[in-house]
């Protein structure tokens, strides 16, 4: 063979080599595919890193440095509906004097328009807003019972003090008028009130279900008696993905007319004691003990579980855990505290 022959079978031959690779890299780098980065230009950015709400658990892309903010609400007959409650991240519900109750609702993640109608401060509420380190604002309250929400670090906004950001409704009969825009309060925190709070409670994470779901049973309702004139009772709803609160037999609503829904209720079994204190009735105040433990029932996705609560002082968080001392998780959400007294008040599920 000739080399100018040789020559030419080569020439083809690369060039079919050539032909034959092209191919291949066109069937094997789709449309759906990425390449690698050439040299020098950039890499695609990192998927975000998402955070979690400390009290709701409900992951964002980050959590601004502001103060939790718990308010002293009302819920006698004269109060409903309230303004605010759908907004807040957990509420407490405690019995008062003469069997009514009033909420301690806690905002961080979200801040609504207006809230109220506020009231005043009861024995209890030291312990129930210690762990926050935050903002607590109320309309007023005996003097020792200031003295122990400010003991345990948190900042007091008092209309009765002179706080600005009260103000009174037309609408509304004293002293069922008394409400506020928390935006308001929370501007005034002062250097020392600045961060955000530790979160009191576990919250299942992505691709896991809570507690209650995971290893509970499922509940249509959780019927509760607080007192002999209370009795809320939460009903779990599907497409509403929550629990709806009842007074009795009328649903609960705020002041825009949605239902009062809660992601978790979280119910404990709680001492309470009549103090030496008296209200203009002459009934004595009631003091919840909020520092100890006892039973607890958790609710969450429709299920419920038996659980413990535990406490160790008035500024550390409440603890869940299972019969077992396993941990409890919530589903990410806001959250109801119920503290239902031993022996005169009652948990019914339906």
């Amino acid at each position: 063979m000739s080399h100018r022959t040789l020559t030419r079978r080569l020439g083809r031959t690369v060039a079919a080599l050539a032909t034959i690779g092209t191919l291949a890299l066109a069937a094997g780098c789709g449309p759906e595919e990425t390449k690698p980065a050439a040299a020098g230009e950039p890499a695609a950015p990192p998927a975000p890193v998402l955070v979690p709400w400390p009290l709701t658990g409900v992951e964002v892309d980050a959590v601004p440095a502001r103060p939790a903010l718990a308010v002293k609400i009302e819920n006698s007959v004269a109060a409903r509906p309230q303004s605010g409650l759908n907004a807040a991240d957990v509420v407490w519900e405690q019995v008062v004097e003469g069997g009514i109750t009033r909420f301690v609702a806690v905002f961080h993640s979200t801040l609504p328009p207006d809230v109220g109608p506020i009231r005043s401060v009861r024995p209890m509420d030291a312990a129930i807003a210690g762990p926050l380190k935050g903002l607590f604002a109320f309309s007023g309250g005996q003097p020792k019972y200031v003295d122990a929400i400010a003991g345990t670090g948190a900042q007091v906004l008092s209309q009765g003090a002179g706080t600005a950001g009260f103000f009174r409704l037309d609408s509304r009969d004293a002293p069922h008028n008394v409400y506020a825009n928390p935006a308001d309060f929370v501007a005034q925190a002062d250097p020392g009130h600045q961060a955000s709070p530790v979160g009191e409670f576990a919250f299942a994470t992505a691709g896991r279900q809570p507690t209650a779901v995971a290893a509970g049973a499922p509940s249509a309702a959780v019927r509760l008696k607080l007192s002999p004139s209370s009795y809320p009772s939460w009903t779990w709803s599907q497409p509403d993905n929550g629990w709806l609160r009842a007074e009795g037999d009328t649903p609960a609503t705020v002041a825009d007319g949605a239902r009062v829904r809660a992601a978790n209720v979280v119910v404990l079994r709680v001492d309470v004691v009549n103090t030496a204190a008296r209200d203009a009735a002459g009934n004595p105040v009631p003091e919840t003990q909020m520092v100890g433990g006892g039973e607890a029932l958790i609710a969450s996705g429709g299920s419920t579980i038996a659980a413990t609560w535990s406490k160790a002082s008035p500024t550390d968080p409440v603890v869940l855990a299972l019969p077992d001392g396993g941990p409890v998780e919530l589903a990410p959400g806001n959250t109801w505290v119920e503290l239902v007294p031993n022996g005169t008040g009652s948990v019914t599920l339906g």
